[in-house]
């Protein structure tokens, strides 16, 4: 099987990402910081139910040298790489006057230059799925509506978000016709992060989105996917909100 990697895969959005792309017939690198249990669990749970290979890898991605680690024990593993998925964010809620150069720098370190690092380290070794009807090798980097909105209490969140939109595009003309690098742009998605938020703020939320429900990981997988196997696409942004930022 072609190999993919998603950064950011032990949860949430990467984890949808990643258990699609093996349902798909990808071998997927799944990559944590934190918790090597978690990591561990899901992809046993990838080779439980797939005939994919999936290996968990500990990575950085906002370390350069991290970033090649998991590109090369990815490409060690599955023998090619056909996809890169870049997904790893950290966030925090902070106001402007509170937030700390290093929060700042922590940040963009993790959600724009880990894009970087890990779509540099990748280059060479992209190359097409075999068969020949497969796409050309992608990256998709997972950004977000505050790209589009921003954020009062997240500015350097919404700003690292805003800056995948433009590597996105810088991306695809650099690596054009054989890479094609797009984005996709969730809205307000369920997973334990935004497991917090009060019945009156779920309330509001909803209120402002059309299709009255939050996203699910799922649907941002399915968009992945899609911007996977679109050999006719490259340099976009699907906007996967519900109808709630309309463009």
């Amino acid at each position: 099987m072609p190999g993919a990697i998603v950064t950011g895969s032990s949860r949430g959005i990467g984890r949808a990402i990643a258990e699609r792309f093996a349902r798909d017939g990808y071998d997927v690198a799944v990559n944590y910081v934190e918790s090597a249990q978690r990591a561990r669990a899901v992809a046993d749970a990838i080779e439980r139910e797939t005939d994919a290979e999936a290996l968990a890898v500990r990575a950085d991605v906002g370390d350069p040298d991290d970033a090649a680690d998991l590109v090369d024990a990815a490409v060690e593993s599955f023998g090619s790489l056909a996809h890169v998925v870049n997904n790893a964010g950290i966030d925090q809620h902070v106001y402007t006057e509170d937030l700390s150069p290093a929060d700042f720098d922590r940040v963009m370190d993790t959600n724009v230059n880990g894009a970087f690092n890990v779509t540099k380290a990748a280059l060479s070794h992209l190359e097409e799925s075999e068969g020949g009807d497969a796409p050309t090798p992608s990256v998709t980097n997972v950004s977000s509506i505050l790209a589009y909105t921003g954020a009062p209490v997240e500015c350097h969140y919404a700003a690292s978000k805003a800056g995948l939109l433009g590597l996105t595009k810088s991306h695809a003309g650099d690596f054009a016709p054989d890479i094609r690098v797009n984005a996709v742009a969730p809205g307000h998605v369920e997973t334990d992060m935004t497991a917090d938020r009060s019945e009156a703020e779920k309330r509001e939320e909803l209120a402002d989105i059309p299709v009255s429900r939050y996203g699910q990981p799922a649907d941002i997988a399915e968009a992945v996917a899609y911007l996977r196997d679109a050999g006719f696409v490259t340099g976009e942004t699907l906007n996967v909100n519900g109808g709630e930022l309309m463009r």
